[in-house]
């Protein structure tokens, strides 16, 4: 089978592939960071199909879930595809659709309100507010940024991303304390969320100042992380429209599929649907 040697050429060459076709930072990052931890583990290997397919196991191996391993594969498939190396590239992992998320990972509004209780009580206000704002607007993390002096003072904010424009609103009260902090800290411009240099909170500074709270909140780790609570606005909105359509549009999905998948129950709560169908006698 022939090898194919990867050079750091190659991959300045992808970097600036993915930059032309607009994909978000985010994106970009993790697409690089997943293909740099492919050729550690080459070490100093050309790449085959064969070496591709055996990361693939690796990966299953590590005990790495599917959707973690498949998104892995699409940075390096996509590598492929650039470098013409087709026949380079592997199958996906295939994943049965979920009917109910892990209970472990859901994130109730009973927690969420402790949660903000505990910034409060450790004197972070902008935490709690920052958390508010996620999690009424149903915004993704990465566009934290958005929320400006200017928009809050419009009442919404215009967000450019995969190539699409929304229009993300936010509540009046949302304004008015948003607004008021602004105030406080001498804000008179730009973004409300800065780090003590003034500059813009990165994803993993807003990540690591929520699993600060989990102690105090008595909330599980694995169900305190930023994305988190767009799943609970996601939840929260559906349940007061009944209206999934609309909350693709406000969540920023192009898929309902995608938009579906934030409203699985747990399975316990998918276990108490079934006790009410009343099928067994």
């Amino acid at each position: 089978m022939c090898e194919q040697q990867l050079r750091v050429c190659d991959l300045n060459r992808y970097q600036e592939h993915l930059f032309r076709e607009e994909r978000a930072p985010a994106t970009i990052e993790n697409y690089l960071r997943n293909i740099r931890v492919f050729i550690v583990w080459l070490n100093g290997r050309g790449v085959t199909k064969a070496l591709a397919i055996a990361w693939r196991e690796h990966l299953l191996a590590q005990g790495q879930a599917p959707a973690t391993v498949n998104a892995k594969l699409s940075a390096l498939n996509s590598l492929f595809r650039f470098l013409g190396w087709e026949d380079c590239r592997v199958r996906f992992l295939k994943i049965q659709r979920k009917t109910f998320r892990d209970a472990s990972r859901e994130l109730c509004r009973e927690e969420y309100g402790r949660l903000l209780a505990a910034a409060r009580k450790d004197r972070r206000s902008w935490l709690g507010l920052l958390m508010e704002t996620v999690c009424s607007t149903g915004i993704r993390v990465s566009e934290v940024r958005c929320v400006t002096v200017e928009a809050i003072r419009r009442g919404r904010a215009n967000v450019a991303l995969k190539g699409k424009i929304r229009t993300i609103l936010f509540p009046d009260k949302l304004c008015r304390k948003l607004a008021k902090y602004a105030k406080r800290h001498k804000i008179v411009s730009g973004e409300i969320f800065r780090d003590r240099t003034g500059a813009g909170l990165s994803r993993g500074q807003i990540w690591r100042a929520m699993k600060t709270l989990c102690e105090t909140a008595r909330v599980a780790p694995s169900k305190v992380f930023p994305h988190n609570l767009r799943h609970l606005f996601a939840t929260t909105f559906y349940r007061a429209t009944r209206d999934i359509v609309r909350l693709a549009d406000v969540l920023g999905h192009s898929s309902i599929e995608t938009t579906r998948i934030y409203l699985l129950t747990t399975g316990d709560e998918h276990a108490r649907q079934l006790e009410r169908l009343g099928l067994v006698s």
